[in-house]
């Protein structure tokens, strides 16, 4: 298995080269972050690379695609992180749905489609895939409209573009709607990315009620191939718990 680690969660409030750094010393070769827009992205790059670290993955600039009146800002925003991604050399950027705008539901799931297909064109035309991230609204994101991995693959079906995945995170799926292994692997093909952290607490992987061991046993039987990300907040020394996760890809 290939592991990602979210220096702004793993590493919170550590320098981001320094977090490069101890990603490194941890003895990993991969990393991924949140916002990229008040960072030094080219200061960030240039550590990464002298330090033989690979950037999976950060998030656009811009979440709200339940409102169609905010698609066009929406569009922009993925322009510039787009360009951004490109000379970070990342494949990959992260979206989520917004808040309910209190509008009917299927309303904003058709907002949500119609947003991604204007989005296509320019993520194929880059090569950028383009994450749709459900999370989970009883605890980290009240007001969230995604939350269900099955709508959100609903959506995908509809966006109708390979450059569009789900980033399937465990833990929200976990408080939003468990069975993650059966949904996990019958839509392998539509998962780009994975997120995974231990629940209840969103600490480390092996405290609370997830088998990650089995979980990710059951991802590697199905065939997936990318990147899994650790995006956990210590509750112990941090290199004990990044030692313990490289355990489990053996």
């Amino acid at each position: 298995m290939k592991f990602s680690i979210c220096i702004d969660s793993v590493f919170q409030g550590v320098n981001n080269i320094k977090a490069l750094e101890q990603v490194r010393e941890a003895g990993f070769d991969a990393f991924e972050f949140w916002g990229w827009q008040n960072r030094d992205m080219e200061a960030q790059t240039a550590k990464a690379k002298s330090l033989g670290l690979t950037c999976v993955c950060f998030c656009t600039s811009f979440f709200l695609l339940t409102d169609p009146a905010q698609r066009g800002k929406f569009i922009d925003c993925l322009k510039d992180s787009i360009v951004a991604a490109k000379k970070a050399g990342v494949n990959f950027l992260l979206t989520q749905s917004g808040n309910d705008t209190g509008a009917v539901r299927p309303f904003q799931h058709r907002s949500i489609v119609e947003g991604l297909r204007a989005a296509a064109p320019l993520l194929e035309e880059s090569g950028i895939t383009l994450l749709l991230e459900p999370l989970n609204g009883k605890i980290n994101h009240r007001g969230i409209f995604l939350e269900s991995s099955d709508e959100g693959f609903e959506i995908l079906d509809e966006a109708g573009s390979r450059n569009i995945r789900l980033l399937f995170d465990i833990y929200h799926q976990q408080i939003t709607e468990g069975d993650i292994i059966r949904r996990m692997t019958a839509n392998i093909g539509k998962i780009g990315h994975v997120h995974c952290a231990g629940n209840p607490g969103r600490h480390e992987l092996e405290n609370g009620e997830l088998d990650y061991r089995k979980i990710f046993g059951a991802l590697e039987e199905s065939g997936y191939k990318n990147h899994i990300g650790i995006e956990y907040f210590p509750s112990e020394p941090v290199m004990e718990g990044l030692r313990r996760v490289r355990e489990m890809a053996s």
